[in-house]
């Protein structure tokens, strides 16, 4: 599988929304110029390899102007504040937008973390 982009940096806590609406990620700063969005994408922790859904950009939705990348990492729950990681971005799966309603957003993370982990199930076979 070709990446697109490879970032790496240590886990930062974030605002902790991502947990409050069902989606924890593992929060690094971005240092490359790189397409806000939703990517299939990877994380690569102490040499072990996850898939996960990659958001890249500003949080809209929260009026946030910092851009970042988060990764929820799938069948993953550990603690890995101040860790080293390795997020690899494979595809775009859609752009970054504001949305109306938190409702909405979580709707449709549900939908882009189906669509991604259907992406790496094809890419597997």
């Amino acid at each position: 599988m070709n990446e697109l982009y490879k970032i790496g940096g240590f886990v930062r806590r974030g605002d902790g929304r991502g947990k409050k609406l069902g989606f924890p990620t593992a929060n690094i700063a971005l240092h490359k110029d790189i397409p806000e969005g939703i990517y299939a994408g990877s994380v690569t922790i102490n040499g072990k390899l996850y898939y996960s859904a990659a958001f890249v950009g500003t949080a809209k939705t929260f009026h946030k102007t910092d851009s970042k990348v988060e990764s929820y990492i799938f069948d993953f729950d550990k603690d890995i504040y101040g860790k080293y990681i390795t997020v690899r971005l494979y595809q775009k799966m859609r752009g970054n937008r504001l949305f109306d309603m938190v409702e909405d957003l979580v709707e449709q993370m549900k939908r882009d973390v189906e669509e991604i982990k259907e992406f790496f199930a094809k890419e597997r076979e």
